[in-house]
């Protein structure tokens, strides 16, 4: 079942980004995947992350995308916050935010994170 909602995940994504992207014009569209180990790659080789599988399938569709990995192995909804700033530069025009699992893995109280991740994305709408 978490298979389908991912695969239905992923599909907003792309229909989402294609669209925005439609409207950005002749720019290059700036994304930044942010979050922990999951999307920093670990253990991967180059090339096999999720930000370097999602440019190459976006820049495969002909878009002109650059996604940058903005992941760091180990790090909380806490490190996220504090580095959210310097982590996403100006002119991005999306961030995939992935964190949440090192707090639970270290026995955070899910009141922590979730109040992290909503600072986040007001920031991030702001």
């Amino acid at each position: 079942m978490a298979f389908k909602h991912t695969l239905a995940a992923a599909f907003v994504v792309f229909v989402t980004i294609g669209g925005a992207m439609s409207a950005a014009g002749a720019e290059t569209f700036r994304i930044v995947g942010f979050g922990d180990s999951l999307m920093a790659g670990f253990n991967l080789g180059p090339g096999e992350g999720f930000t370097d599988r999602l440019q190459a399938a976006l820049r495969a569709k002909g878009l002109d995308v650059s996604v940058a990995n903005a992941g760091v192995s180990g790090d909380t909804s806490s490190g996220g916050l504090a580095r959210l700033d310097w982590s996403v530069p100006d002119g991005t025009r999306l961030v995939i935010l992935e964190l949440g699992a090192n707090d639970m893995l270290r026995g955070v109280a899910p009141a922590i994170p979730e109040k992290n991740l909503d600072e986040m994305l007001a920031k991030l709408k702001a």
